[in-house]
């Protein structure tokens, strides 16, 4: 247990524990109180730490807020079975698993990059997925990659599997960019670099539906949040999808910030966070889909 004094001035007590399932050991860290947590899945090769400035924020004074490591990442194990696991739809059943370990029937993620994604796979697994925010996430099928995100130097390094100290900081550099800390350079170079190979080789030949395809046929309530100056992703092109239920009916960007505007400017963006949440528990995000009155297993058939 970590007793942290916020921003705010407000004391807020953050949780550290360990829970055991079938994909390995997974850290967990979860502060606040509220009825339906908020779950929060970090990117490729990070950890939970990135979410520092929402869980120790004045977001828990109404809100449970639970992070962890994913398989292969932080303080959690490597994988067991690296081919299970370390795809999409494996991230998401360790999620999904994790959470049935805490009790958890109903909840709201936010998935940042491919942690967004992971999020998209949890709708038609998690039937108590209550609302999905995604920032810095590309929602669309292997054959849209190459218009979705943005060519740059570092874009090889998301999926190899060795990186030398040098790549480290140029992979932070590249996606975090001048707010990096230190203990992020340290959570690159821990991954298990399993992941990073594993998970975009697996994303071409996944049988399922595709992430565009479940974001556009779900009724699950679905903010779009990317960075006005987005180094990676192609905000123009993730823009003209067709999300069923997109909370507010349009998507965020924040001026000038980059591929991790939650870290780079919480002041900004946890407001809106909050904002989300909110309209999700009142019901208010869902308003548009129950209008809608498709099921995501009929949009998907269509």
């Amino acid at each position: 247990m970590h007793v942290i004094q916020n921003q705010q001035g407000k004391v807020v007590i953050a949780r550290q524990y360990t829970i055991e399932t079938s994909h390995g050991s997974l850290a967990v860290e979860e502060s606040g109180q509220g009825e339906i947590p908020l779950v929060m899945i970090h990117g490729n090769s990070y950890c939970r730490g990135v979410f520092r400035h929402q869980l120790h924020s004045s977001l828990t004074s109404n809100h449970r807020l639970i992070a962890f490591d994913l398989p292969g990442s932080g303080e959690s194990s490597d994988a067991p079975d690296p081919e299970r696991t370390y795809t999409l739809q494996g991230s998401a059943d360790a999620a999904i698993e994790l959470l049935g370990k805490l009790g958890v029937t109903n909840a709201i993620v936010f998935g940042w990059s491919l942690g967004g994604l992971i999020g998209i796979e949890m709708i038609p697994r998690f039937a108590g997925l209550r609302g999905l925010m995604i920032t810095g996430t590309p929602p669309v099928g292997p054959d849209e990659i190459a218009q979705a995100i943005k060519s740059m130097p570092t874009l090889g390094l998301a999926v190899k599997d060795k990186l030398s100290p040098a790549e480290v900081d140029a992979y932070v550099q590249g996606t975090i960019g001048k707010s990096a800390e230190p203990f992020m350079c340290e959570a690159v170079a821990r991954a298990d670099g399993r992941f990073r190979t594993t998970a975009f080789a697996k994303f071409s030949t996944n049988p399922g539906p595709t992430p565009r395809q479940i974001v556009e046929s779900s009724p699950t309530p679905i903010a779009v949040v990317n960075g006005g100056a987005e180094p990676s992703l192609n905000v123009d092109y993730v823009e003209t999808i067709r999300y069923a239920n997109l909370w507010q009916k349009h998507c965020y960007r924040l001026a000038g910030l980059g591929h991790a505007p939650f870290w780079e400017s919480p002041g900004e963006f946890n407001p809106l966070l909050e904002r989300f949440l909110a309209d999700v528990e009142s019901g208010r995000a869902s308003a548009h889909a129950r209008r809608e009155g498709a099921s995501f297993t009929e949009r998907i058939e269509q």
